[in-house]
């Protein structure tokens, strides 16, 4: 019993390394110019070790994504539990602590866009994305409505709020890696105060 809990101990370092790694890799080359020879280069391995864990390029970056949306959901829920906590009581205030759970990351948003352009060239891997997507937003918006329910807002489609945060998200976040500490960062929480409230309504009673 020890014996096995020491390899699996060691495969998950392997395996994590190499994920370390390839986010480097993906970063500074690209998705489509990376290679496996350079992710195991990078992480200290072999080939051998590579294959032991993943089969492809595409299933070590879906790897990765699932362990960045763990993290982060884990960070937005914590936010949200504040924000709660703190007696949070306007969408403003609400939509900044949540920015705060998922800062811009230039590497991260380099890795993700050219991802995506990938799997638009690939059907099957493209409803994986959306499905992962789709996911995503659904994990987050529970959240999101509770907290707007404590300042006296209800959400009558959760679904088009999470696409809508999503693709807010995702399109101020280029604006701002262009323009680090420009108007596109303060435009960004005003623009995703006016979507949470285009969103939602004022309950009533």
């Amino acid at each position: 019993m020890s014996v096995q809990r020491r390899v699996t101990k060691r495969r998950g370092q392997t395996r994590q390394r190499l994920l370390d790694a390839a986010l480097v890799v993906f970063a500074a080359e690209g998705f489509g110019r990376s290679t496996i020879e350079q992710i195991c280069d990078r992480a200290g391995y072999t080939r051998g070790a590579f294959y032991s864990n993943f089969a492809s390029l595409e299933e070590l970056f879906l790897a990765m994504w699932e362990q960045h949306s763990h993290r982060m959901l884990a960070e937005v829920e914590a936010a949200l539990d504040a924000a709660r906590t703190a007696g949070v009581d306007d969408v403003r205030t609400a939509v900044e602590r949540l920015l705060e759970a998922v800062p811009v990351d230039d590497d991260w948003y380099r890795v993700t866009a050219e991802f995506s352009a990938h799997a638009l060239r690939n059907p099957a891997l493209r409803r994986v994305v959306v499905a992962r997507e789709e996911a995503i937003a659904a994990a987050i918006v529970p959240g999101i409505e509770a907290l707007l329910n404590r300042i006296g807002r209800r959400v009558p489609d959760p679904v088009a709020l999470g696409q809508a945060l999503v693709a807010v998200h995702d399109g101020t976040a280029v604006q701002c890696l262009m323009e680090p500490g420009g108007p596109a960062v303060r435009r960004r929480v005003d623009l995703f105060e006016q979507v949470v409230l285009a969103y939602s309504v004022e309950s009533r009673g």
